[in-house]
């Protein structure tokens, strides 16, 4: 909207009204001393100093747009982003723009939701998507927070397959903490081979909620229809967590049935800016929407017959009684959520698969040739999408600080989340890397292990 600024009449007026004279007034509480104190700060610049200086600090940042090479993944990933979508996020009608709360001015925004549900649902295999979250660890605990609410706080266990995001495990434990919810089957020192299979064991009467990963933090594929069957016979709800790139190649979560699939859209259009901001995705069934999290955008029709979009569904404090809430601390990436609707209508069904077959082959290629460095090995023989973790038998600081020296970014180090996994990398492959850029990796890691 317009900013309004009000005249000096209408400043006396709302002073006289809280019955004072000045603005000064205003502030005869606060001691004098502590009302203008004095700050240490250094001679001021003019603005092109300030810009020069600015650009020198930011000269010190080096990024994969040119500098370094990476094959660092763990949950964000270098993927090509067209330039419509920042062109179209930079206009001042999104880019500006508030949560719509009032429909009759927030068309566009409302609109761009809606499209970013649509696309997210159908991407997915599920019936609705709500207006996103603030990211995926956050939207895999919002997940959670919906099975209580489905169940009431009657069960009260988790089943989570430790092949899941650390930083989300983490997230969800948080966010559970007080509630006397016990979480299972994601200790960091169990058996990582074992597969989903390990994970039907946990399930019980007590259980509200399983969740799993896929592709799972190590890259693996899985099909999770025969664990989720067993979670909804004893009367469970499952939730994949899954990456959305790996969607658009592989069998939905949708067709296994599941009940929630959560994850984060920063491999959608959004780039990986030094680790966010990025977008939480939220599908689940139509069945479950009142039950879910954050804002749902509609579409409907106007007194004049013509197409209109409304904040359907609402369940958040800010809107009803704070009991009655489905979370208190949702909101949507608006913005984010916008970029990921704009990747994904460009890129079509067809080019998000084309992404999704350069990832894998590029990923099997490196995988490949790694493997055939003396000493070095995958860790798994499961099938994978674009990462895999490497067994490289030195410590990976040491590795990745040679691999820097070369200008390439190495992989996640795996020992510090699970310690059976000590010398180990999680290596990710995207459309980015080039064959180039690939041998150049095992060129350099040849020579680690020759050391």
């Amino acid at each position: 909207m317009t900013y309004i600024p009000i005249s000096p009449k209408e400043r006396d007026a709302m002073l006289e009204t809280v019955g004072v004279k000045t603005l000064d007034d205003l502030f005869k509480d606060v001691p004098a001393k502590h009302r203008f104190p004095k700050l240490n700060l250094p001679p001021a610049l003019t603005e092109m100093e300030a810009a020069a200086e600015l650009a020198d600090i930011a000269a010190s940042n080096e990024n994969v747009r040119g500098d370094l090479i990476s094959f660092l993944g763990a949950g964000i990933y270098n993927h090509y982003i067209p330039s419509v979508v920042d062109h179209m996020l930079r206009r001042g009608e999104f880019y500006t723009a508030y949560t719509p709360y009032q429909p009759e001015i927030s068309q566009g925004t409302l609109q761009g939701i809606f499209e970013y549900q649509s696309l997210m649902a159908a991407l997915t295999g599920m019936e609705v998507s709500n207006a996103s979250h603030y990211d995926g660890a956050t939207a895999a605990a919002e997940a959670v927070n919906m099975a209580w609410a489905q169940f009431r706080g009657k069960r009260k266990k988790v089943v989570m397959s430790p092949s899941v995001h650390p930083q989300y495990r983490a997230v969800i434990r948080t966010y559970t903490q007080g509630m006397e919810i016990e979480v299972a089957g994601d200790d960091a020192k169990a058996d990582l081979e074992a597969g989903p299979d390990a994970l039907a064991s946990l399930i019980d009467d007590n259980t509200m909620i399983v969740m799993v990963q896929y592709p799972d933090f190590f890259g693996r594929i899985y099909d999770y229809t025969k664990l989720i069957e067993t979670a909804h016979a004893k009367g469970a709800m499952a939730c994949v967590v899954a990456n959305p790139t790996a969607l658009a190649l592989f069998k939905t979560p949708g067709e296994m049935d599941a009940d929630i699939v959560v994850g984060d859209g920063q491999p959608l259009g959004v780039p990986m800016w030094f680790g966010g901001p990025t977008v939480g995705f939220f599908t689940t069934k139509k069945s479950y929407v009142h039950k879910m999290a954050g804002r749902l955008v509609g579409e409907t029709v106007d007194s004049h017959g013509q197409r209109a979009y409304v904040l359907t569904l609402t369940a958040r404090e800010q809107h009803i009684k704070r009991e009655r809430a489905t979370s208190n601390i949702c909101t949507n990436q608006g913005l984010i959520a916008l970029a990921s609707a704009i990747y994904m209508s460009v890129l079509g069904k067809s080019g998000m698969r084309q992404v999704a077959e350069l990832c894998y082959h590029k990923a099997h290629y490196a995988a490949e040739q790694l493997s055939k460095i003396n000493g070095m090995g995958l860790c798994f023989t499961e099938p994978f999408f674009h990462e895999f973790a490497l067994c490289v038998n030195r410590p990976v600081e040491e590795v990745n600080a040679h691999l820097l020296e070369h200008g390439i970014i190495g992989g996640y180090d795996l020992g510090q989340d699970y310690p059976s996994l000590k010398d180990h990398m999680l290596i990710a492959v995207t459309e980015m890397n080039t064959k180039e850029e690939i041998d150049a990796l095992v060129e350099i890691l040849s020579e680690v292990n020759h050391d």
